[in-house]
């Protein structure tokens, strides 16, 4: 069966647009998040300076913020948040192991992290997403039905 493509309305540029959105923003992430799931980088302290907090209707998320300095001493890093943390895991001025992964402005535990589910359930959507805006600009080609004849009435006499 032929295909023929027709021309795409509002609503299928929207999806393209949201799927290419989607995975504008979870693509570049997959290799800091697989290096945070694995705890892979450089070996170090995290040392706790500020608990950051943000508070929602009935619920409060907290994070700590802080210094990380690599083992040898060679990386020094101000100002990141330690993923994970929340108000119970740490204290101001209290030093924990960590790992630097290379993401700007966080470090993770020696365990790892799981956040490579949500970037991977992302990127699935915006994938997801784009198929749906492609196979909408494609249709199959099915011939136009031949025009029946209407019947001719026959003459009275």
């Amino acid at each position: 069966m032929a295909v023929t493509r027709r021309r795409p309305g509002g609503f299928t540029v929207v999806l393209a647009v949201v799927g290419l959105l989607l995975l504008s923003v979870s693509v570049p992430e997959f290799g800091p998040v697989v290096r945070a799931a694995r705890a892979d980088g450089v070996s170090g302290a995290f040392t706790a300076r500020e608990l950051r907090c943000v508070r929602h209707p009935g619920h409060e998320s907290c994070v700590w913020a802080g210094d990380f300095t690599s083992g040898d001493g060679r990386i020094r890093r101000r100002d990141v948040e330690l993923y994970g943390s929340d108000r119970g895991t740490l204290a101001a001025g209290q030093a924990t192991a960590a790992v630097d992964t290379g993401r700007l402005t966080r470090v993770y535990g020696p365990e790892g992290s799981d956040e490579w589910l949500f970037t991977a359930l992302l990127t699935l959507a915006g994938a997801a997403v784009l198929t749906v805006a492609a196979r909408r600009t494609r249709r199959p080609y099915r011939p136009a039905p031949e025009p029946v004849p209407e019947p001719v009435p026959e003459p009275r006499t």
